[in-house]
């Protein structure tokens, strides 16, 4: 018989796969505010970074001939690196205004862009700047768990495709959340009652990929820049809005 939470579970992970397909990111940010109403943080966090990485595994190979390596890689070694300044700076930051400043940020620059039809195309810095932004968003991620919005912002300002927007962002996401599993594994979060509950919301998630990622291949490229930055303003919204 189909309970309550199960149904919950299911949407969150469908809801969650398919937006992850569609952008290249997300998971989290569908999936966790449905799945808050019945599961605990812990193990709604925990399942969350389980479900992204299969979403990001499985729609990457979509998009593996746009990822350019010698671009991608300084960033991803930058973000590793950044992670455990970030986690220390915990001692000293107040998280909770930390995620109402990026909140406003991400509402501010999403707004900014779409109404203003902006399009940027900055060339400079090159793979010091692309590095310096990796860095970056390894910091807020272990400050915050909040890897992916700068090298997002990033990649749109850079002005590039679509695929290869994504083929940035969605390699270096992958790899952080990979590593991420990897501690939630060596903490002991990944529980029976988590392995039960992965098994009803990967189901979800993999079939939410793969309609996501169907979807993607049909957008055009300013279709797909209005879709990144709808995300990153509601990604902000709900930051802004869980700390009023």
């Amino acid at each position: 018989m189909l309970t309550a939470s199960t149904s919950v579970v299911l949407t969150g992970a469908l809801a969650g796969g398919f937006v992850s397909g569609l952008a290249g990111f997300g998971t989290g940010l569908v999936a966790l505010g449905i799945w808050l109403y019945v599961l605990d943080p812990a193990s709604a966090a925990t399942l969350v970074v389980l479900c992204s990485v299969v979403s990001q595994a499985q729609t990457i190979p979509a998009i593996w001939h746009a990822i350019d390596r010698a671009r991608v890689w300084p960033m991803l070694a930058a973000g590793l690196l950044g992670v455990p300044l970030g986690t220390s700076l915990l001692a000293y930051l107040d998280p909770d205004a930390f995620r109402l400043g990026m909140g406003i940020l991400l509402l501010g620059f999403s707004t900014f862009m779409l109404l203003g039809r902006f399009r940027p195309q900055i060339g400079w810095g090159g793979r010091i700047a692309d590095s310096v932004v990796g860095f970056s968003g390894g910091i807020l991620g272990g400050l915050a768990g909040l890897s992916g919005p700068l090298p997002t912002i990033w990649a749109t300002v850079r002005g590039w495709s679509k695929d290869e927007r994504r083929g940035v962002f969605q390699a270096y996401n992958l790899t952080v959340l990979g590593g991420a599993l990897m501690w939630h594994a060596a903490s002991g979060l990944l529980t029976a009652e988590l392995v039960r509950l992965a098994a009803l919301a990967l189901p979800g998630t993999i079939l939410g990929a793969w309609l996501g990622g169907s979807t993607y291949r049909r957008l055009s490229d300013q279709r797909f820049h209005e879709v990144v930055l709808t995300l990153l303003g509601v990604s902000g919204l709900i930051l802004v809005w869980s700390r009023l």
